[in-house]
């Protein structure tokens, strides 16, 4: 393989770890706060396609226009989620709140699949110009969206970590995070808190399925699984809690992913496979991940 092939796949490697990054934010978020692992995380992200494309296809919104009413549209979905499906089983078993959770993404599926059909729908025909433009860098060819989907993630993490640790909010959601029942002692409105977390996850699990449909684009109802499913193993290998952490994973996750079917492509069958078999090992030998930290009981 010459140098110019690797440093092709390193690119398509990076710009898909950002991807799996950016949907595991959502993951890690949720369970930071409720220590639920959200299973309709990959599903919203389904949701978030659809609004984008009726967006632009029956509205005739511009590219830019239609992203940010889906993003604002899948964040109320959260929204509606959390006070419909999670706050009544708030203080039962977490086991009744992973049911729950398994429930929200088989309604969101079979719901899609009687509203938009199982049909796939081209996305093609919205993607902008400068993220399908080709560049040729020193003999290396380089879409646009591999440029493009790092800035934007970076942009919406940079944005998300402001919120985080330099707002009121964000210093009640890492008090949330860390002792539910004093917080609500002091006088927060926790399901507020949580609702706006819920929220935030799902307007960037909406960013990063518009950039998945932009680089694979074809959307149908079932088109969050595979995403959400190697989102959560990134969550996971990066330290599911954390923020950083769920970058870290996405990028290793990415890069592992695309270098594995360019060095062995006997092996590209497989390549999801190996993901969970990442998700197994860490599971075994660290299972707090790469920046995960035990919290106090």
């Amino acid at each position: 393989m010459t140098l110019t092939l690797i440093i092709q796949q390193i690119i398509n490697g990076l710009t898909l770890g950002t991807l799996y990054g950016l949907i595991a934010i959502g993951y890690t978020m949720v369970y930071g706060i409720l220590r639920l692992i959200n299973f309709a995380h990959g599903d919203v992200l389904m949701m978030g396609c659809y609004f984008a494309f009726f967006g632009a296809a029956v509205f005739s919104m511009p590219w830019w226009l239609s992203a940010a009413v889906a993003m604002a549209l899948t964040a109320l979905l959260g929204v509606i989620i959390d006070r419909g499906a999670y706050v009544p089983v708030r203080k039962a078993p977490r086991i009744s709140a992973l049911i729950t959770a398994i429930g929200v993404s088989f309604l969101l599926e079979n719901l899609g699949l009687v509203v938009f059909g199982g049909r796939p729908k081209s996305f093609t025909d919205y993607i902008p110009d400068f993220i399908s433009q080709v560049h040729t860098i020193e003999g290396v060819r380089v879409l646009g969206h591999s440029i493009y989907t790092p800035i934007i993630t970076l942009l919406l993490v940079a944005g998300l970590l402001v919120i985080v640790y330099r707002t009121r909010l964000g210093q009640a959601m890492r008090a949330v995070s860390r002792d539910m029942e004093t917080v609500q002692l002091m006088g927060i409105n926790v399901n507020r808190v949580i609702a706006i977390t819920f929220a935030l996850g799902s307007a960037l699990a909406a960013a990063g399925g518009i950039l998945w449909a932009m680089k694979y684009p074809q959307i149908n109802p079932l088109m969050g699984i595979f995403p959400g499913l190697k989102a959560f193993v990134a969550a996971v290998l990066g330290g599911i809690g954390n923020i950083a952490g769920a970058m870290i994973g996405g990028l290793i996750l990415g890069l592992t992913e695309i270098l594995m079917v360019a060095l062995f492509p006997s092996m590209s069958g497989y390549k999801d496979a190996f993901a969970f078999i990442i998700l197994i090992m860490i599971l075994l030998f660290r299972p707090t991940g790469i920046m995960g930290e035990k919290l106090p009981e």
